[in-house]
């Protein structure tokens, strides 16, 4: 069981990272769902729930809750599928765009900031340990 140490260090790496990155997104005034949306939706063509489901974090029972109250604020409009009657195509609205336009860079940024910490070496290193990581998980 000498991989335990790997999935420890994994685990503690991430949420070190997500405290990081989200106490700085709602210091910019959003959840980090409401993010990952947003950032998912940008400068994309309007998709589906499910095309968002599978781009984001985010469960797809959190999924609805969190897309309905971005309408509600007006960040994300609403449009019929023309492909499938029985499903709607979310896209940013003017607001959810000028979100974006201010919040993404300035949150690459902060990121950059952790990241300056690695030299580009480092950076490909772990890069790829974390793409063979993946990969012994994929059937």
């Amino acid at each position: 069981m000498n991989f335990l140490p790997i999935i420890k260090q994994l685990a503690r790496a991430y949420q070190e990272f997500e405290g990081y990155s989200s106490t700085h997104i709602r210091g910019l005034g959003l959840l980090p769902v409401q993010f990952d949306v947003i950032a998912t939706l940008a400068n994309q063509p309007p998709m589906s729930f499910k095309q968002l489901g599978e781009k984001t974090l985010i469960s797809k029972s959190s999924l609805t809750g969190v897309v309905g109250r971005m309408v509600q604020k007006g960040l994300i409009a609403t449009q019929e599928n023309p492909d499938d009657a029985r499903s709607h195509l979310l896209k940013l609205t003017a607001k959810g765009q000028k979100i974006f336009e201010q919040v993404f860079p300035e949150h690459l940024k902060h990121l950059e900031a952790a990241f300056q910490k690695l030299s580009k070496k480092q950076m490909k290193e772990i890069e790829e340990s974390l793409k063979t990581l993946k990969s012994i998980f994929i059937s």
